[in-house]
C-alpha cells in the first residue's frame, strides 16, 4: 500500500504542504510543468530549494501580475467558477472543490450563515484559491493509496486577519479540526492556516503517529515566517506491507501490588488467563518507603475488558488499575507435526517481517521426554533437527 504520511509538527500552510508534496515528486519536471500551465493569466510560481536552521527542503512561492487590491471578497460559487478554469486534471479540481466546500461549511458555521452565502476574505483570494489548487495537483500526481497525518501542531497567540485580531487557532481553523488530534505551544502565531487545515481533513485517511512503513522518499516544505524551531512540514512517502500493519490494538491492564502473596499473585495469574487475558506478566518493582512489590501488566481485547477488570480487583489486592490502548505487531503462527526418536512434537511456526522463527511447544516436548524417560534437552533438540532435515 503506498502511503503518505506528513508531520504536522510546525502545523500546515498551503504553501508549506505544496513544497513538501512538490519535494516528494519523482518527475519533478512534469509537477512543474503542470503548475505552471494552470493557466491563470499572470501566475507565477516558484519551487526552489531552501533552508531552515539548517534542514534543507524546498519553499514554494505563487504571485500575480495583478493582485486584487484591497480587501478581497468572494464566495464559493466563485471559487468554483475559478477552479473550473483551470487547466488541471478533474480529480485534482474535485479535490480541491471539496477542499473550499469544507472551508465554507467552517466558514458559515463560525458566522452563522449558509455555506454559499459566506464571504471569504483571505482564504478567497486568487493566489489562495491556487496555491489550494497546486497542492490538489501534486496530491493527485502522487496519488497515494493512504494519507496519514500526525497531530497538528496549532501554535498560540494572535492572529492579525480581515476582521481584526482573532486568537490562534482561528475560528474557522478551530471548526475545521474537530475531532481531529491537535496541540497548541509556546510558540506564538499561527501555525495552522485555514487553508492547511482543509487541505489535511481532505486529504487525511486517519490521524496518528507514523504508520510502520518502508519509506522510500522524504519532502520537506520550507515556511517562509521564522520560528525558534525549524518552521516546515515534512512528508514521507513509501509502503506499508500488509505484514507490517497492525493486528489491532493491544488493552494493557496495569497495577502494582505491594501487599499479595506469592501464592495468590500465582492464582490471580491463572484467573486472568481464563478471564480472556492474552497474556499475563509480573515484574518486581520498588514502591514508596522502599517497598518491594510487583506490577501486573495483563494484555487483553477490548472485548474481555470487563472481565479483566473484574477478576483483576476480584483476585489481587490493587485499589486502581491503568488501562492503555497501543498497536499490536504478531507474526502469523502455524503448528506442525515432526517426527523424533522419542515420538511426535509439535512446532510452532511463526513468520512475517522477513522473518521466520520455528520453536517446538513445550506439552508436546515434555511428554515425549516423560514417555521415553530422556531429558528434556534431547528432546527439543530432536525437534530442532527434525525440523531442519525436512
Amino acid at each position: 500500500m503506498k502511503t503518505l504520511y506528513l508531520e504536522c509538527a510546525m502545523g500546515a500552510s498551503s504553501d508549506m504542504l505544496a513544497a513538501a508534496l512538490f519535494d516528494l515528486c519523482p518527475d519533478r519536471d512534469l509537477a512543474y510543468l503542470q503548475l505552471t500551465h494552470l493557466g491563470y493569466p499572470g501566475l507565477h510560481l516558484e519551487l526552489a530549494p531552501a533552508e531552515k536552521m539548517g534542514i534543507a527542503g524546498a519553499s514554494f512561492s505563487l504571485w500575480l501580475d495583478q493582485p486584487p487590491q484591497g480587501h478581497f471578497h468572494a464566495d464559493l460559487a466563485w471559487v468554483e467558477e475559478l477552479l473550473l478554469s483551470l487547466d488541471m486534471p478533474r480529480a485534482a479540481r474535485e479535490k480541491a472543490m471539496a477542499v473550499y466546500g469544507r472551508i465554507a461549511q467552517a466558514e458559515g458555521a463560525v458566522h452563522g450563515a449558509g455555506p454559499r452565502e459566506v464571504h471569504f476574505h483571505e482564504v478567497g483570494s486568487p493566489r489562495a484559491v491556487l496555491s489550494v489548487a497546486a497542492c490538489c495537483l501534486l496530491w493527485n500526481l502522487l496519488s497515494p493509496d493512504r494519507v496519514v497525518v500526525s497531530p497538528i501542531h496549532l501554535g498560540s497567540g494572535v492572529v492579525q486577519c480581515a476582521h481584526g485580531l482573532l486568537p490562534v487557532p482561528a475560528p474557522a481553523t478551530a471548526r475545521l479540526l474537530e475531532g481531529v488530534p491537535v496541540y497548541g505551544g509556546q510558540i506564538e502565531g499561527e501555525l495552522c492556516t485555514p487553508t492547511g487545515a482543509a487541505l489535511l481533513r481532505e486529504m487525511a485517511g486517519s490521524f496518528g503517529p507514523m504508520p510502520v512503513m518502508a519509506v522510500e522518499k522524504t519532502g520537506c516544505g520550507i515556511g517562509k515566517k521564522d520560528f525558534p524551531r525549524p518552521n516546515c512540514l515534512r512528508a514521507f512517502l513509501g509502503r506499508e506491507e500488509e505484514a507490517f500493519q497492525s493486528n489491532g490494538a493491544a488493552l494493557e491492564l496495569v497495577c502494582n501490588l505491594d501487599d499479595i502473596t506469592s501464592e495468590a499473585l500465582s492464582f490471580a495469574c491463572q484467573k486472568l488467563l481464563e478471564a480472556g487475558a492474552v497474556d499475563v506478566a509480573v515484574t518486581p518493582i520498588l514502591m514508596k518507603k522502599g517497598r518491594p512489590a510487583f506490577q501486573l501488566t495483563c494484555m487483553g481485547r477490548e472485548a474481555t475488558r470487563e472481565a479483566l477488570v473484574k477478576a483483576l480487583f476480584q483476585y489481587t489486592t490493587t485499589l486502581g488499575i491503568r488501562e492503555r490502548r497501543c498497536p499490536r505487531y504478531t507474526l502469523d503462527s502455524r503448528f506442525e507435526e515432526v517426527s523424533t526418536p522419542y515420538g511426535p512434537v509439535t512446532l510452532k511456526i511463526s513468520e512475517g517481517y522477513g522473518v521466520k522463527r520455528c520453536k517446538p511447544e513445550y506439552d508436546t516436548v515434555e511428554a515425549a521426554a516423560r514417555k521415553a524417560g530422556v531429558p528434556f534437552q534431547t528432546v527439543w533438540e530432536a525437534a530442532q533437527a527434525a525440523d531442519r532435515d525436512r
